[in-house]
This record gives C-alpha cells, sequence and structure tokens, in this order.
C-alpha cells in the first residue's frame, strides 16, 4: 500500500487552510477530518501529485472522487455529532466514508457499483476503517433494517427526491442531497420538523455523478 509521507500530510494543511480561508469552513471537526484523511490513497497513483488540489478524479466504473471542498461543504452542512448514526448513499472510493469515520460518527453505506464496492470494503480494510454496515445494493431504498439515522448524505445526485429516504431519518435529522438533472444539481439540507414536515434549505449549483437505481453486478 502507498505511504502517508510528510509531504503529503504537509499538503493535507494547505489544503485544510484553503477549505478555512477560501471555501469558509468553519466546522472545526470537518477541517480536523480533511487533515486526517490521506486522500490519495483513495485514487489513482497516476494523479497523487495532484491529491490535495481542489479537483475531482476519475475512478472505477466511471464514477469521479469529488472536490475536497465538495466532500468539507456536505460535511458540514450534515451537522453532525460524536456517534451519531449517518447513512451514507454512495459509497464511491470510500473517501467520504472515511471522513465520516474521522468525525467519530456510526457510518452505514451504500453503494451499487460492485466495483466501487469492493475497492472501498479493501481500501477501507487496508486503512484499518471499519464502517457499522458497507452494503452493495439500491441506494434509493436506503437501509430500512437499520433505520432511523440521525444524518444522510448523498453523495451522488438525484433527478427526484428519494422519499424513502426520509422515511428512515429521525425527527430532528437532517439530510443533505444534490437534486436535480443530470447537468447540474442543486445542494438541499432537508430537516425532518415531524413525521410527515421538513424544512428544506438550498445551497447553490454544483455537478455530481448522477445517482442510479438497481444495482450493477
Amino acid at each position: 500500500m502507498a505511504q502517508d509521507s510528510f509531504v503529503h500530510k504537509g499538503k493535507r494543511k494547505i489544503l485544510v487552510e484553503y477549505l478555512r480561508n477560501r471555501i469558509g469552513i468553519s466546522d472545526e471537526n470537518v477541517l480536523s477530518a480533511m487533515n486526517e484523511v490521506p486522500r490519495h490513497l483513495f485514487i489513482e497513483s497516476i494523479f497523487e501529485d495532484f491529491a490535495y488540489e481542489d479537483r475531482a478524479f476519475p475512478i472505477l466504473a466511471h464514477q469521479t472522487i469529488s472536490h475536497p471542498s465538495t466532500v468539507a461543504e456536505q460535511s458540514e452542512l450534515l451537522q453532525v455529532k460524536e456517534e451519531e448514526k449517518v447513512l451514507e448513499i454512495g459509497t464511491g472510493c470510500g473517501y467520504q466514508t472515511a471522513i465520516l469515520m474521522a468525525m467519530k460518527v456510526h457510518v452505514y453505506t451504500v453503494e451499487r457499483q460492485k466495483d466501487l464496492f469492493d475497492f472501498s470494503k479493501k481500501k477501507l480494510r487496508e486503512m484499518n476503517l471499519y464502517p457499522k454496515f458497507q452494503s452493495f445494493g439500491d441506494g434509493f431504498a436506503g437501509l430500512p433494517t437499520f433505520a432511523p439515522f440521525d444524518k444522510i448524505i448523498v453523495t451522488c445526485g438525484a433527478s427526484v427526491l428519494p422519499t424513502e429516504l426520509l422515511k428512515q431519518l429521525k425527527v430532528g435529522g437532517k439530510m443533505v442531497i444534490p437534486l436535480g438533472p443530470t447537468d447540474e444539481q442543486v445542494l438541499y439540507r432537508f430537516t425532518k420538523i415531524s413525521q410527515t414536515e421538513f424544512e428544506k434549505e438550498e445551497f447553490g449549483a454544483y455537478k455530481f455523478v448522477p445517482m442510479l437505481g438497481n444495482t450493477n453486478q
């Protein structure tokens, strides 16, 4: 496995300062997690020198690892507290999963692409990171067996709001999700006020890979 060198750690510190000063991330728990997790271990070695720039990179199954600023912004919008139950839809390469775990929450994560499910499971184990539950399955369905969740984070753009996921939130819980057509989504945060009422907040335009139903063997 590739190493986490002093050079990598130095680049992470620079990235954290960029996130703090240029992007406006103020949650110290998020910044600490971004400083702790070696992003270069989740991408192909040819991109390693650029791992701590605010860029997305291709990963398996025609997907991408999100910009560090997007990961930080979504993580901050979740407003997680230690020991909370967090459902992640779209494990991808496992980087966002590792960030959440560094924030000391209990992560339940779902991935529908088998190549990415296998890659992220192997990668997280190599780093001695073990989510509470890691599933190969349809993200639209969530994980009703383990519901309710304190927080839900969706790392892929959905064309319609997956109402099944809202049902799996605790009252008082929050879901951060990009919604909209394939070319551009708007990032939203839903807060569950009661079993049938939700507060919706909007946080600007982003571009995520699309959220897909079913599973890909």
